[in-house]
């Protein structure tokens, strides 16, 4: 059977963040100005959390400057007198709230899938995301478009071990996450986790004890029985093989360990949390995704 075609969307990528970049875009676009009661959000937007403390600050700006940077809209697919929001859903509602009657946008042709693509871009591009949250946009642009890694550094102007090491988060405890995602524990902290096999007590020491990124590297390379936490995952394995475990985790979004034998082989342990994760590790190894 052939496999399914992963190469993603005919224009590209870097063809879509023209479209939710302004510093790509600026000075290249017909911008319109729609009436506001005829915008309407994406029902499929993906971000779904809005701070007020964020809102009224935008809101506050959108009264005494407008509306800077245009929305990217879509004619409703429902409805053709009306139009969808691509990218600016932030800037609409402060609009609404700063009782703006119409607003300044950029009308393009997208599909439905294209539509979420943009908006995961567009979300990964806001200055308030957490580690957590941008690992979770990359891991959605690779597993839903079919983007590697280097597609993304390059389209994104980041660095593949960049993306990579942020990928890599995802393989820890929910637990941790959450830690993160609450500010607790920095990406820095979070690195230093990866490569324990139970890294939940380290991650609270941490926080209890307010520990700096270089104090729980220590303790998180501390051999078993000097009082600090638990041993490193693979403490023999050589850094091409830890690479590799990581590189691996970070494509499925789930642990992995190599281990060699004496002969040459060895063999590869995929760990999975749940039903959903094992039926997504078998489309993937079966070329269904």
């Amino acid at each position: 059977m052939r496999k399914p075609d992963r190469k993603g969307l005919g224009r590209g990528l870097s063809a879509l963040l023209v479209d939710v970049d302004p510093a790509q875009s600026s000075g290249n676009q017909n911008v319109q100005h729609l009436p506001i009661d005829n915008i309407s959000p994406n029902p499929d937007q993906p971000r779904r959390s809005f701070t007020e403390e964020n809102l009224e600050e935008l809101t506050r700006s959108i009264r005494e400057k407008g509306v800077i940077q245009p929305l990217i809209v879509r004619v409703d697919p429902k409805n053709s007198e009306r139009y969808q929001i691509v990218a600016g859903e932030r800037r609409w509602r402060a609009s609404q709230r700063a009782k703006l009657h119409e607003l300044p946008v950029v009308i393009r042709e997208f599909n439905d899938v294209e539509v979420l693509e943009v908006a995961i871009i567009e979300n990964i591009q806001r200055s308030d995301l957490n580690a957590v949250e941008e690992a979770r946009g990359y891991k959605q642009l690779m597993e839903k478009f079919g983007h590697t890694q280097e597609k993304l550094a390059e389209a994104l102007g980041k660095s593949r071990s960049y993306i990579a090491n942020l990928l890599r988060l995802l393989v820890l405890p929910d637990e941790i996450l959450d830690m993160l995602v609450d500010g607790k524990l920095t990406a820095g902290h979070a690195r230093t986790l990866v490569p324990l096999a139970d890294p939940v007590p380290l991650a609270h020491q941490i926080v209890q004890q307010g520990l700096s990124v270089r104090e729980a590297e220590k303790r998180a390379k501390a051999p078993v029985g000097l009082g600090t936490r638990q041993q490193p995952r693979a403490p023999k394995k050589d850094a091409d093989t830890r690479s590799l475990e990581g590189d691996l985790s970070a494509t499925l979004g789930l642990a992995v360990s190599i281990q060699h034998q004496a002969g040459g082989g060895g063999q590869v342990s995929v760990t999975y949390n749940d039903l959903d994760e094992l039926d997504r590790l078998c489309q993937l190894l079966s070329g269904g995704v």
